[in-house]
């Protein structure tokens, strides 16, 4: 049996975390559910459940203009050009760096659980993440990193 390169397997989930929270994102568009309105909120019988006012602000930002949606789109399609990366970005420190890569999928995080699309996008985000943070604390290296250094992005 070989070794798990935990950075490889954090890859391979991120990469599905990220194509699910561009359908989540894409879905929360049309169809605004804040996830967190059953905290404090009222259960009425023709509406469903309600989210208390204390939500309101929540509500502002997801159910009636979805920005949060529109946000964890656009990090999930960042994540992905990171994981899958154009010649242009594979040269970079920024395509190198795993601590980069986490911090982008804790905002992933954050913002998909905020919206009932996005729960399952941030839990395998949360996944990701601690692969990848495994990977860091074992100070594994990609092997683009190996191959790129010293090239200058002459490569």
């Amino acid at each position: 049996m070989g070794n798990l390169i935990w950075h490889e397997y954090a890859r391979l989930v991120s990469v599905a975390a990220s194509v699910y929270a561009t359908w989540a994102g894409f879905f929360g568009i049309f169809y605004r559910k804040y996830f967190w309105d059953f905290v404090g909120g009222t259960l009425r019988d023709p509406g469903g459940m309600q989210a208390p006012p204390s939500a309101a602000p929540m509500v502002a930002i997801i159910v009636k203009a979805p920005v949060v949606p529109i946000f964890a789109m656009i990090f999930g399609l960042t994540i992905l050009m990171f994981e899958y990366p154009l010649p242009l970005v594979r040269s970079t420190g920024m395509h190198r760096s795993l601590v980069l890569r986490v911090v982008l999928l804790v905002v992933q995080f954050v913002l998909n659980i905020l919206y009932y699309q996005g729960t399952n996008a941030a839990i395998w985000s949360l996944i990701a993440i601690f692969c990848y943070t495994r990977a860091i604390m074992r100070g594994e290296v990609m092997k683009e990193a190996k191959e790129n250094r010293g090239s200058g992005g002459s490569a």
